[in-house]
């Protein structure tokens, strides 16, 4: 049989086989156990492994790991540069399109490398649209710099689009990429690529100033109110509460209903557990850890109202001026 009439499968199973047991076993630590099951059936069907076929097989593994280095040191356009060079236009490309298909290389590799300053040079002029989708493909806190310094009354739209944004043609995303790219060339996946949403714009509202993320709230709070309260709770969750400063958690505990805060530990992480009784009085942590110890099973949708509850709460002090919640900008630094 030759490489290419092999299936993943069995270059997988061959690959396995001759990495030795050793190596096979700690790569199966990170395969599901499906994953694990095929391979197994796989290499147990393999007899014999003709030297020049084994060869082929690692040679080929070779040649896609430097391949996936050069995506990462460099993006795609690099990669097939290099690629290009060492193996012809033809092997350069058939291993870039593998690699893409299976790695899921997104749309804008080249804007995340690119300083988020010179990206606003280039998008501010462009429609509101064109920036969310540009947006929503970057690194949390390049879209927030970026949002941030967009005048004002453009940031809540854009806000808007991003997280009621849905699937994208590749055509269109490919379209957008041309007028940003300069230097590099971008592949795309040929499916449609799901950006946006809810949990971007939360992200990505995460990575502005306090005063930037006021405005783009009470915009859309007149806008869409729905969904300015849909992004409010998703900003800030109860398990976020270690990011505070023992000051402000110790305002919290006084600020909640001790039943919430009772509720909300019950199934709350070590981590969140330690940091909030570290706060609290000798004397107010036994009380909580015994009523905790004797309070019984609780309702999921019980805890995670005590949890809202909380949340608004910590939303209401930082509102006041009273705490403050680490973010994007730099403008929240303490000394």
């Amino acid at each position: 049989m030759q490489k290419n009439e092999l299936t993943g499968k069995q270059k997988a199973a061959i690959l396995l086989i001759s990495l030795g047991p050793d190596v096979s076993a700690s790569i199966y630590k990170h395969l599901s156990e499906d994953e694990i099951e095929q391979l197994t059936l796989e290499i147990s069907s393999v007899r014999k492994v003709e030297p020049s076929l084994k060869e082929a097989v690692l040679h080929e593994f070779e040649q896609i790991t430097l391949a996936q280095n050069y995506l990462e040191k460099g993006g795609v356009s690099y990669a097939k540069q290099v690629l290009e060079k060492a193996l012809g236009p033809e092997q350069a490309m058939m291993i870039i399109n593998r690699l893409t298909s299976s790695l899921q290389v997104r749309p804008f590799d080249f804007a995340r490398k690119a300083d988020p300053m010179q990206l606003l040079n280039f998008i501010q002029h462009e429609h509101p649209q064109t920036i969310a989708l540009i947006l929503s493909y970057l690194e949390p806190p390049q879209a927030g710099q970026i949002l941030s310094s967009l005048p004002q009354e453009r940031q809540a739209d854009i806000a808007r689009r991003i997280a009621t944004m849905g699937s994208t043609s590749p055509e269109v995303i490919n379209e957008v990429e041309q007028i940003l790219e300069r230097k590099l060339s971008a592949t795309v996946t040929q499916d449609y690529t799901q950006t946006g949403g809810l949990e971007a714009v939360v992200e990505v509202l995460n990575g502005v100033d306090r005063a930037t993320e006021k405005i783009i709230i009470d915009t859309l709070e007149i806008q869409d109110p729905a969904l300015a309260e849909e992004i409010k709770q998703r900003m800030f969750v109860f398990e976020d509460i270690v990011t505070l400063d023992n000051r402000s958690i110790q305002r919290v505990i006084r600020d909640v209903e001790n039943d919430d805060l009772l509720l909300s530990l019950k199934v709350a992480s070590e981590e969140v557990k330690s940091i909030i009784f570290k706060n609290m009085s000798s004397r107010m942590v036994e009380t909580f850890k015994e009523e905790m110890e004797f309070m019984g099973p609780v309702r999921l949708k019980d805890v995670e109202e005590a949890q809202s509850r909380i949340v608004a709460a910590i939303r209401r002090l930082e509102d006041a001026g009273e705490i403050v919640l680490a973010r994007g900008g730099g403008d929240d630094i303490i000394v």
